[in-house]
């Protein structure tokens, strides 16, 4: 059986992070400040600020994951 570098594992993982980061962003969309035109707002302190708060949280760690996911397939790529 062949063992895996850590090159190889780049690899890996950055295919899972983009698999998982887009699936993110997929459900929940872009977050409100990087949307276009108008967006929802809510009063403050209110459940559905609240919610709108959560729902831009989850929206960036799906952009995050899916951009730290092509920088290690790219690493994994190019020292491979």
């Amino acid at each position: 059986m062949m063992e895996l570098g850590l090159f190889d594992w780049c690899i890996i993982g950055g295919i899972g992070s983009v698999w998982l980061g887009v699936q993110i962003v997929l459900v929940g969309g872009l977050p409100r400040q990087l949307r276009r035109g108008e967006v929802r707002s809510a009063a403050k302190g209110t459940p559905e600020a609240f919610s709108l708060f959560w729902l831009d949280q989850y929206s960036y760690i799906g952009l995050s994951s899916s951009v730290i996911g092509v920088a290690l397939t790219a690493i994994g790529i190019a020292y491979s």
